[in-house]
């Protein structure tokens, strides 16, 4: 009996661990391969080789010195657009979640129901009515008009941070009020040193989704000078007909390093962030 269980739990590892590492390559792989591509010679989509022969940076100095396209400046831009993003939507998600799991009022349980159908919708469904709001205002083809979409947006997926309010207990709140504290006071000198791990979790998607867009940014931007990356190197590879693939790859490596650096520093907070904020909504 006990060597039928030995067993059993022997295969059932084994199997664990072979999807595990079949994972893992799945994972791995494809990021390796544009890495890979990017030290390549020449520029060829397909190779028969996973490690190139030689190796080289020419595609890296390209993307600086072509004057064909201007990637230096689509960096500087989507770097500029997912910053302020990222700091305008956490002030403003953790300032109305804040308000709507700390206090009561009239129409609380209306404008939650109103964000929550809102938030199952599709947002390119949205994007004509933006484009013409937009146009209203004269803020199309600025990056202005892309950080505004994109922090007001992102308060319609803060459940989680009010999750993450609901857990903290009221009586942190009762007790400063009784020592005289204001709601600010008690806001920035009790909430926000708490909520670390939420502000991280906010902070690090709210950048990430800002850093990779398409869909928006490409509606929005018309001049090549303000395009982000995305747009520019989608066409980078549209200009030369996928001929240039390892400029491209080189490029799509540059642009995972900010990102990749990010989540490997504050992996520990985000995944405070996601687990505390998950236990109530």
């Amino acid at each position: 009996m006990k060597m039928g269980r030995k067993t059993a739990t022997f295969i059932r590892l084994t199997l664990s661990y072979l999807v595990l590492i079949a994972i893992a390559v799945c994972a791995i792989y494809p990021a390796l391969w544009v890495l890979l591509s990017s030290l390549r010679p020449g520029t060829a989509l397909f190779s028969p080789k996973l490690i190139p022969d030689t190796f080289t940076l020419a595609h890296y100095k390209e993307l600086f010195t072509n004057p064909s396209f201007r990637y230096g400046v689509w960096y500087l831009n989507t770097l500029k657009i997912a910053t302020l993003t990222m700091i305008f939507s956490t002030i403003l998600t953790t300032l109305s979640m804040y308000a709507l799991s700390r206090f009561r009022f009239r129409g609380r349980k209306n404008t939650l129901t109103v964000m929550l159908v809102l938030g199952m919708f599709p947002g390119f469904m949205s994007m004509i009515a933006i484009f013409i709001f937009l146009l209203q205002l004269n803020l199309l083809d600025t990056h202005a008009a892309l950080i505004l979409v994109y922090s007001a947006g992102s308060v319609l997926g803060g459940f989680v941070v009010k999750g993450f309010y609901d857990t903290i207990p009221r009586s942190l709140d009762e007790a400063a009020r009784i020592d005289g504290a204001s709601h600010t006071q008690v806001f920035i000198k009790i909430m926000l040193p708490l909520s670390r791990p939420m502000l991280t979790y906010v902070a690090l998607t709210t950048f990430t989704g800002a850093w990779v867009d398409f869909i928006f940014a490409r509606l929005v931007l018309r001049s090549k000078e303000n395009w982000t990356l995305a747009v520019g190197m989608w066409d980078l590879v549209n200009s030369y007909q996928n001929s240039n693939f390892t400029l491209f790859a080189a490029g799509a490596v540059l642009i995972a390093i900010p990102i990749t650096l990010l989540f490997v520093f504050l992996q520990k907070f985000l995944v405070q962030g996601l687990t505390s904020g998950a236990s109530k909504g």
